[in-house]
Order: structure tokens, then C-alpha cells, then sequence
């Protein structure tokens, strides 16, 4: 049976980590990132640096989240027993058994701490456990090899390069990266795979 991830709006949380829908009460949650920490969308499609941007990042993610589109989460690290920051699933394709996962993004202090597996394992058991898709997609800039390399290191797959594919923050156009994981290789090795990086 295939789950309907608008009407029971998850709430994932492990002893690390706590993901939950993104409010607009968020903001003064996620400010000190956007006033301090610009640098952390050098590579994203849109930018929370500054007041204006983060409140329309905000806005715009729980408009998307109201019209079914997207589903955004905010991160919550209960080791720091701060919030860190933010990801979503976007491009749903629910008759496909598909979607894209991104729009990730962490405050520096909590970059390359374990957190990111934390929540991608929490995220990609939903996605083929209880969502019950068929496809998880990934999409990077073909510049972030730290990304990229995050992804490879829970079992992405590289599939190929959409060149010249979309503008930048910074008003320039990127290539982008493709990976997924499929739901067989979940089941078939990368769920092992990632629990052995955390625990």
C-alpha cells in the first residue's frame, strides 16, 4: 500500500535527530544561519542569506508544502539540542513511486558531524518503508564534490550530467549531477551500508 505523505505529515526522529514540517513560526529558528553562515547556499538554487530571503524561503516552502508540491522538513539535532537546519522532498511523482530529495543544507558547526547520515537514513526509511516509492532522485551541482561525495558515500548511484541545466544563486548557469537510489538497492545492501556509517 502506498502511503500519501501529505495526510499524516511525519514527524522522523532518531536519539540524534528529530525531523518535522517547516513552519513560518521557524524563522527565528533558522535566522542566525541566514545573518551569519551566507556561504552555506554557495551552491543552491535558491538562498536564505539575509532577512528578506530566508522569510520568502519560508514562505515559499510552506506555500509548496500547502499546494502538495513539496515536503519540507526542519532539522532538529537533539545531540546540540539545536536546530541545524533544513531538506525536503520536491518534484513528488506520486503515480511514478518517485521523487527528488534536497534543498539540504546545515549550519557549518554541524557539518560533517554524522548528522547528515542521521537524517538521510531516517529519510530514505521512509521513503521505501512506509512511503513505499520505487525511486529516490538526487540532484547536485556538478561543482559541490562535497555533496556529491556525501551522496556517494550512502550508496547514490551516479546515472549522468544535465548540462548547463539551470541558474544560480549567483546569476550563472550550473551543471547538475544526477544520483538515485532505487528501492532495491535499499533493501539489496545501502540500508546496511548506511546504519554501519552511524552505529
Amino acid at each position: 500500500m502506498i502511503a500519501d505523505i501529505f495526510e499524516h505529515t511525519p514527524i522522523l526522529e532518531n536519539e540524534r535527530i528529530l525531523l518535522r514540517a517547516l513552519r513560518k513560526d521557524d524563522f527565528d529558528r533558522l535566522l542566525p544561519f541566514s545573518l551569519h553562515e551566507p556561504d552555506i547556499w554557495k551552491y543552491g538554487l535558491i538562498t536564505c542569506a539575509g532577512e528578506e530571503n530566508l522569510r520568502n524561503y519560508i514562505n515559499g516552502a510552506v506555500k509548496n508544502m500547502e499546494e502538495k508540491k513539496e515536503y519540507v522538513f526542519i532539522v532538529f539535532d537533539k545531540k546540540a539540542n539545536r536546530y541545524a537546519g533544513s531538506t525536503r522532498f520536491y518534484d513528488i511523482q506520486q503515480a511514478y513511486l518517485s521523487t527528488q530529495l534536497g534543498y539540504t543544507w546545515y549550519g557549518q558547526v554541524f557539518q560533517r558531524t554524522g548528522l547528515n547520515r542521521h537524517c538521510k537514513l531516517l529519510l530514505l526509511t521512509f521513503v521505501f518503508e512506509e512511503w513505499g516509492l520505487e525511486r529516490l532522485e538526487f540532484r547536485a551541482h556538478a561543482g559541490n564534490e562535497k555533496s556529491i561525495t556525501a551522496m556517494k558515500d550512502i550508496g547514490c548511484v551516479v546515472e549522468g550530467i544535465l548540462r548547463n541545466h539551470m541558474p544560480t544563486v549567483d546569476g550563472s548557469r550550473r551543471d547538475s549531477i544526477v544520483l538515485s537510489i532505487l528501492k532495491d538497492e535499499w533493501f539489496g545492501g545501502v540500508k546496511e551500508l548506511l546504519r554501519n556509517k552511524i552505529y
